[in-house]
């Protein structure tokens, strides 16, 4: 399939620059960011080393183009590739956070590569949650909650394939905001650049994508998406095959739960007993948390 014709393509024009000091951002001001911007940066993540060990796997990894480009390439669930690939899954940095966000109790829901080379002509803005499946996401992104991880192992430059959102849309209760809908481009989206070995979080229901890749040198990020146990799926999704489970570290194997857990208390009651008093995930105050 070939490129799509650049007078096929809609101009995009200059973006804003989300170029913030993320290193500054305390943990309060990270969750604020992501839970009503729609996404945040967590930066040196990953070290010079680690990056090197990540791409030694992916250089080796045999990958498939989409339909709409030759040069966006990926390969889908990686998750039992083993090695440095794997462990990336349970990575103690990012989890902790997550847990700080969701809970305790997080489950895996898949885990792709992606490459996007020279030549590439972005990708359009959409949403990775879609409530009643579809042809693409099938049943895996209808959970109501899932943080969307992409790791980034080579610099994001304006040239080189950023990563584009449009902060707030997923609080939006228009029928423009239907997370089924496509976008050539908004006028307030915005343009994220980072370091490699930087991590953008997101919400599956904020609009977001990348631009063209301009530069001289594919960029690849390992791209995983998690959930609280509880916002499980709306259909039935296949379950990790426990036997290639069983194969990976302790520390992984506690967040490839089950991909169709929910907690959904369909009899519940006005004044069901021993409701507690607090709840301090869900406090106002838990934006101002250092």
């Amino acid at each position: 399939m070939s490129d799509v014709s650049a007078s096929s393509q809609r101009e995009v024009g200059t973006p804003r620059i989300d170029d913030r000091d993320w290193s500054a951002l305390t943990l309060g001001q990270r969750i604020q960011h992501l839970e009503v911007e729609g996404y945040v940066v967590i930066p040196d993540l990953l070290d010079a080393d680690h990056i090197a060990s990540l791409k030694a796997q992916t250089s080796q990894l045999e990958t498939t183009h989409v339909d709409y480009s030759v040069h966006q390439r990926g390969r889908s669930s990686i998750q039992f590739a083993g090695g440095p690939i794997s462990e990336l899954i349970a990575y103690p940095p990012m989890i902790e956070f997550l847990k700080e966000l969701c809970g305790d109790q997080i489950v895996l829901m898949s885990y792709d590569y992606s490459r996007s080379e020279p030549g590439h002509p972005g990708i359009s803005l959409h949403c990775d949650g879609q409530p009643w499946g579809s042809r693409i996401f099938s049943a895996e992104y209808t959970c109501p909650k899932i943080i969307r991880v992409l790791y980034y192992l080579d610099d994001l430059i304006p040239e080189v394939s950023p990563f584009r959102v449009v902060p707030r849309s997923h609080l939006s209760y228009h029928d423009e905001a239907n997370p089924y809908l496509r976008y050539a481009e908004h006028p307030e989206e915005m343009m994220v650049t980072c370091k490699a070995g930087a991590a953008v979080l997101f919400s599956n229901y904020v609009f977001h994508g990348n631009y063209p890749n301009v530069g001289t040198y594919p960029r690849e990020a390992l791209q995983l998406s998690y959930r609280p146990v509880w916002a499980g799926p709306a259909g039935e999704v296949e379950p990790w095959d426990s036997d290639e489970v069983a194969k990976l570290s302790p520390a992984v194997r506690e967040l490839m739960g089950d991909r169709n857990a929910r907690v959904w208390i369909y009899e519940g009651g006005n004044k069901p007993p021993n409701m507690p008093h607090e709840a301090p995930g869900m406090n106002p105050s838990r934006w101002e948390r250092e």
